[in-house]
């Protein structure tokens, strides 16, 4: 849980605060420039007297006066004073609202790392609010008044127990494990990749790549998908032999092989039109077995295929995401290379006003329904194609999976990459609670209670929130030392354990005039913003989306005046002019997202923190240095 500012921010001028009576000079704000104070000169050493002279003696005649006179020392002036921080209204002020938290999901949910951390079986939670007791809470006779709302609640024992093995102090994180999980455990590695490929006619489109020899050639789409898939089989084999994988085929009909072991299940005319009939043909088709046995079947229906006819995605990817939903953590790797133009969620048929809504309806629903069973799908379309991924791409956007388009030369690393198990949980749900005053833009603008569905937790997954305090509370929070925040994440493990993890902590409050620019977490600031934009951007927001950036830039450009910009700060920028330029595109066109911009929107609405980036990139190096030292100690 990270902060992009120090204190909570209201918005409220320094003459406004001062005429309500708030005191903003006692108050020790940590972030704040100090004015250099007047350097007070040391103290004089006394004069030593000299020992009068006898008088019976005479004096000695006096020395001649010099013909000339120093010159008057320069008196020096003292250091200027630095301007107030509450003077500077008008050039420094904040215009950006900086009230902005990053929560690290991926690490959150991650709890092998959390030994140390007590552990409690149920939490005792608000009867209004549903904040959870914490070691900001106090309590009395048996009373708790919640810090969030202000409700009195009685604690039993149990309650007092869980508040007695709280640590008093300014932070605390708790895990809640039950005694007994709802579901069966299930095995870690007992997950299901399906491969739903596009072998339309279209696919039959070549490219020139050079050969092995040097001379050129020419490679089809379908080729091109061919050779990567047997290289995910291959690689699969060798590293995850008890994962199970299926293939799923799509023209202008759907053919489900499973493992490739059985006789495969074909959907055409009628039925890829039939929601419900589709999902329960894929839900009761025979479970795969494992890679390790189906390997040489796979392979074989994989060089088997052939290209033609139409392109039935959306009834396609509806049976692959129902046979995956069986095992939670599965995945759905969709390659394609054109439009849905057959059968449910179509996008060329033009005699019906509504079937641009229908569309956005379908594969909205067929997301959140592959979230409920705990499906990650990933979607890639080849370069130089128009698939319209900025509807397609929602499936892999609610999910937490992949969007990309790659050519013949990428797609067997892209694929190798979407079927990698990185799942760390799944049916997420955070809950992010501030004092009663709070509220979240772009969210919850009613409400001090915030409630996200995440779903699908996979490593590096990073979300931000921003809020703000209502104007009618600007006094009264000034007047309070600090405001508690508190962060609930309900989630299941990979071994269907249901776990709670709450975190809660108190930030002080300050005006934003008393806010120096050059102490602002310029990490949470870059990934909110890119998030946000890009968010406003797929819901047709443009213009806000703009306004955003802009305000965004300038504060960029205020920190730079303050302080030096780090070398991987610079990214964050880099990623507003990325944003900035697609919303011009998309003003100027009036044609809405290509699907080149689509691709870059969605990787940024999953943005995550540079230094995130570079420490699971060290992370992935040194695993493979670690598997080359084996391999080479196995082979001496």
């Amino acid at each position: 849980m990270e902060f992009a500012c120090s204190h909570v921010v209201c918005n409220l001028r320094s003459d406004e605060a001062a005429s309500t009576g708030v005191s903003l000079i006692e108050q020790n704000y940590d972030n704040i420039v100090p004015a250099k104070e007047q350097e007070v000169p040391p103290p004089l050493p006394p004069r030593r007297l000299r020992k009068p002279r006898p008088t019976s003696l005479p004096l000695p005649p006096l020395p001649p006066l010099p013909t000339f006179q120093c010159p008057p020392t320069k008196l020096s002036l003292p250091p200027p004073v630095p301007p107030r921080l509450d003077k500077l209204e008008g050039e420094s002020r904040l215009k950006a609202n900086v009230n902005v938290v990053s929560l690290s999901i991926g690490n959150l949910v991650n709890i092998s790392q959390a030994s140390n951390m007590p552990i409690f079986q149920s939490p005792v939670k608000c009867g209004k609010c549903g904040a959870a007791l914490s070691c900001l809470s106090s309590m009395k006779k048996n009373v708790w008044v919640c810090e969030f709302c202000g409700r009195e609640n009685s604690v039993d024992d149990s309650g007092k127990r869980v508040f007695v093995g709280q640590r008093a102090g300014e932070r605390s994180d708790d895990l809640y494990l039950p005694n007994q999980s709802d579901d069966d455990y299930q095995n870690l590695e007992n997950t299901l990749v399906v491969f739903c490929v596009d072998i339309s006619g279209s696919m039959s489109v070549t490219t020139e790549v050079t050969s092995s020899s040097g001379s050129p050639a020419y490679i089809s789409r379908l080729q091109g998908i061919q050779d990567a898939l047997q290289m995910a089989l291959s690689s699969l084999l060798q590293h995850s032999p008890h994962r199970r994988v299926a293939l799923v085929t799509f023209n202008d009909e759907v053919v489900i092989y499973g493992d490739g072991t059985g006789t495969p299940l074909t959907l055409r005319d009628w039925a890829l039109v039939d929601y419900d009939h589709i999902w329960q043909q894929g839900v009761n088709y025979p479970i795969p077995h494992c890679i390790a046995e189906t390997y040489h079947q796979l392979i074989k229906r994989v060089k088997e295929l052939m290209e033609h006819g139409a392109t039935c995605l959306g009834p396609a990817a509806l049976a692959s995401v129902a046979l995956a939903s069986r095992y939670p953590g599965s995945k759905v790797v969709l390659c394609t290379d054109g439009r849905a133009n057959i059968g449910l969620g179509e996008m060329e048929q033009t005699s019906s006003l509504s079937s641009p809504h229908l569309t956005s309806y379908f594969y909205k629903q067929l997301a959140l329904q592959a979230v409920e069973s705990g499906v990650i799908v990933s979607v890639m379309t080849f370069e130089g194609t128009d698939c319209r991924l900025a509807e397609v791409g929602r499936m892999a956007d609610t999910t937490g999976g992949r969007v990309n388009i790659v050519s013949i030369g990428t797609v067997a690393t892209e694929i190798q990459s979407a079927s990698m198990d990185n799942v760390l949980a799944t049916g997420a749900t955070l809950t992010l609670l501030a004092s009663d005053g709070v509220y979240f833009p772009y969210m919850d603008e009613s409400n001090h209670k915030l409630v996200t569905e995440i779903g699908n937790v996979t490593e590096g997954l990073e979300i931000t929130f921003q809020f703000a305090v209502k104007k009618e509370f600007n006094t009264v929070f000034l007047q309070r030392k600090a405001l508690p925040f508190q962060v609930q994440l309900i989630f299941k493990t990979r071994d269907q354990q249901r776990v709670t993890r709450i975190i809660t902590v108190q930030r002080p409050v300050t005006i934003c005039s008393r806010i120096w620019a050059g102490s602002l977490n310029m990490a949470v600031l870059g990934v909110h913003c890119a998030q946000l934009c890009a968010s406003l951007t797929m819901e047709g927001r443009v213009g806000e989306a703009q306004r955003q950036l802009k305000v965004q830039q300038d504060l960029l450009k205020q920190i730079s005046m303050q302080r030096p910009i780090q070398k991987e700060e610079s990214v964050y920028g880099n990623w507003m002019e990325t944003i900035s330029s697609i919303c011009d595109d998309i003003n100027t066109e009036s044609s809405g997202l290509s699907d080149e911009a689509a691709k870059v929107v969605y990787q940024m609405k999953r943005a995550s923190s540079v230094s995130s980036i570079i420490d699971s990139n060290t992370a992935e190096r040194q695993k493979k240095k670690t598997r080359k030292k084996k391999a080479l100690v196995e082979g001496m």
